[in-house]
């Protein structure tokens, strides 16, 4: 080793981005295994590298005694005091040593040992890289897909994407470059795993707070947001400056801003909505693009029906249930959607019956009857005093109480 081994693994470093302490130290334990191997002894050795020259220094580690009994492992304390006087018995003495044809045994053997420790290395970096940017968005080229997965180069690593994290109506061509979500990184023994998703809701947050830089600098949250990928996104935004309009904000001059987010998502419809402290705004804001009459709710069970235009009942419920569904995803209540003309038909009883009203009514009525019922039981049982003022009175009552109860002398 010399001073040209030090500055290859300061390149390498560079650009790998391995550590050359890491290189150093995994090199010291492989020269110490090829000494043990090679030299075939039980011999215990210690292997330094100078960081600075690349210098091998090898030391044969001893216990320092006042007899030797093995010359291998032990040194007499004579000895031991001409290298370190400082030592004494019981004490490790480093005994320099220079075995023969080292350098060239040790290189041959220590090579294969050497890379791997450098790709655990690698490894190692690259999985804290990556794991650090869980929820983030990345982009990378498509390489190839089999029945279940879709694989992209991200540069330093190749990432996958499962079937249950992809659109199903999307398809991907090789070499083509998309945004994806690190959803995961799993460490395995031979490179880390990253598991993409192009699925996840938390995809178009990202997106969002790419295209917005109101949302980025906090002058803009979202609040909430629900999504069938690949349909349909319903997300709640609010703004904590009242000069700025949220919505308007997220969709930009002209539709620019999420015109360019449908456009990542393959043509995905995003209704974005203010989101209100006051719930009965809320669902109606989550059921846009229908125009709300009425809303009713009962907040304890988070239930509520909403009442909608005749013309606007398909409007409100969406194809194939999606947008109450979305709505309710999104504002985490419970929605009943019924027409002008169906709630106008509809009892009290029956509006109270979908707001869960009832329910709370019949739990009440039947506390209310345990209630009472313990209190029965509780006077039945109640132990009644008797008291006598003569001998004859006890006597009276035992004779009532066996002839009650047909008792025979």
């Amino acid at each position: 080793m010399n001073k040209e081994f030090i500055v290859a693994l300061e390149e390498l470093e560079k650009s790998k981005s391995v550590s050359k302490e890491v290189i150093l130290e995994a090199l010291e334990k492989a020269l110490v295994k090829s000494y043990q191997k090679n030299y075939d002894n039980n011999e215990n050795v210690d292997v330094n590298i100078n960081q600075d020259s690349g210098e091998i220094e090898v030391y044969s580690l001893k216990t320092v005694v006042d007899e030797v009994l093995d010359p291998i492992k032990e040194i007499l304390v004579q000895d031991a005091c001409k290298i370190d006087s400082k030592l004494n018995v019981g004490d490790i003495c480093r005994v320099k040593i220079a075995p023969k044809n080292f350098g060239r045994v040790a290189a041959q053997t220590a090579r294969n040992i050497v890379i791997q420790k450098i790709r655990d290395a690698q490894r190692d970096s690259i999985y804290g890289e990556y794991l650090d940017r869980i929820n983030e968005i990345i982009t990378g080229t498509v390489q190839r897909s089999d029945k279940y997965n879709i694989y992209v180069n991200l540069d330093k690593i190749e990432g996958i994407i499962p079937l249950k994290e992809q659109v199903k109506n999307e398809t991907y061509q090789v070499n083509e470059r998309i945004k994806v979500l690190i959803k995961d990184v799993k460490n395995t023994t031979k490179e880390p795993q990253v598991i993409l998703s192009r699925a996840n809701e938390n995809l178009v947050v990202r997106l969002f707070e790419l295209e917005v830089p109101e949302i980025t600098n906090g002058l803009i949250e979202i609040y909430a947001i629900a999504r069938e990928a690949g349909s349909r996104t319903k997300m709640a935004v609010f703004s904590n400056d009242e000069e700025i309009d949220s919505v308007g904000a997220c969709i930009g001059f002209k539709g620019a801003r999420v015109n360019s987010i449908v456009e990542e998502l393959h043509g995905e419809k995003i209704d974005i909505i203010n989101y209100d402290k006051d719930i009965k705004t809320y669902i109606s804001n989550a059921l846009s693009p229908a125009e709300i009459i009425d809303t009713l709710v009962n907040e304890d069970k988070k239930q509520s029906l909403v009442v909608v235009r005749n013309d606007q009942l398909s409007l409100a419920i969406g194809k194939e249930g999606q947008n109450a569904r979305l709505a309710a995803r999104l504002t985490g209540w419970k929605i009943d959607i019924k027409s002008e003309g169906e709630y106008q038909s509809l009892s009290q009883e029956e509006i109270d019956e979908i707001l869960g009203l009832n329910e709370d009514e019949k739990t009440e009525e039947l506390l209310a009857e345990d209630k009472q019922n313990l209190e029965n039981i509780i006077d039945e049982n109640e132990e009644v005093e008797v008291t006598a003022d003569t001998d004859d009175d006890f006597y009276d009552l035992e004779e009532e109480d066996r002839k009650s109860n047909n008792y025979e002398d």
